[in-house]
């Protein structure tokens, strides 16, 4: 599938390709493609001794293109999955309907459709919620061939439809728009690099330090070039009286419990705005 969708990169898979974790038994495979109207596309694949199983895939289009960002973490053992799958928006959703409609409006039916198969996998924090879509699928459930297969199916709709997004997208020649386009994007990866929960499964099969480069020039890479603002530039209150990051995941102490869009993709939760 990913090597469809463009050529290797090269800087990238030369230096990101497999490893073998600390244990000697578990393997990390990875792959990086980029394509016309993408940045990077790449996949990291675990595969433990002990059944547990990874996938972290993700899509991220050039600046020139505010397509939303095409996102799949798995993680799974013998016993239970934890999921997100989701086309993670460029541009914040609740106060630009026009993006909202632009991208989602017509795959409402397919978010209905998957929320119905795969539950809401309960609380999720305020600051993370503003990266999802109303399409999102978060869900955690027990391991079993019916479950796997619905999994499967929704990954492979997602990414189809992601696809033709793609597909349909224009070029953006505003020097402004694509300014903002690839702010939002390194926004979103500066997040993603400091606060997303996989990255104590990597500490723990690589090292800190390995982790920590992986997740900077592999996982999240382009958050040392696509911008100049540091993870406290976007998120303030997540500052300590030191100057340093709080560790914390969520600082607003608001998480929400149930699915807070309704069926017309429309915010029902109680909002909390976050600068």
């Amino acid at each position: 599938m990913l090597a469809n969708c463009g050529y290797p990169f090269p800087s990238l898979q030369e230096k990101y390709s497999s490893l073998l974790a600390m244990d000697d038994k578990t393997e990390l495979q990875m792959l990086s493609f980029e394509a016309p109207k993408i940045r990077l596309l790449r996949s990291l694949c675990i595969e433990g001794s002990d059944g547990m199983q990874v996938l972290d895939f993700a899509a991220f289009p050039k600046p020139e293109f505010d397509l939303p960002i095409f996102c799949a973490n798995f993680f799974t053992t013998a016993k239970m999955n934890i999921i997100v799958l989701d086309l993670n928006p460029l541009h914040d959703i609740m106060d630009q309907e026009d993006y909202k409609e632009k991208y989602y409006k017509d795959l409402i039916p397919l978010g209905l459709k998957y929320s119905e198969l795969l539950p809401w996998g309960g609380k999720l924090t305020s600051e993370s919620l503003r990266f999802f879509s109303p399409i999102v699928i978060w869900t955690r459930f027990s391991s079993s061939p019916h479950n796997h297969s619905v999994l499967f199916s929704a990954f492979k709709e997602y990414y189809q439809a992601w696809l033709e997004l793609m597909d349909r997208s224009d070029e953006e020649t505003d020097a402004f728009q694509i300014a903002l386009n690839s702010e939002a994007q390194h926004k979103y990866l500066t997040w993603r690099s400091e606060k997303d929960p996989g990255h104590g499964v990597l500490k723990r099969l690589i090292g800190e330090d390995l982790a920590k480069n992986m997740i900077r020039e592999f996982l999240f890479n382009g958050v040392s070039d696509l911008g100049s603002k540091t993870f406290l530039d976007y998120f303030p209150e997540f500052r300590c009286e030191d100057g340093k990051v709080n560790e914390k995941r969520s600082m607003i102490g608001k998480s929400f419990e149930n699915r807070p869009w309704n069926a017309r993709g429309e915010f029902i939760g109680d909002r909390v705005k976050i600068v």
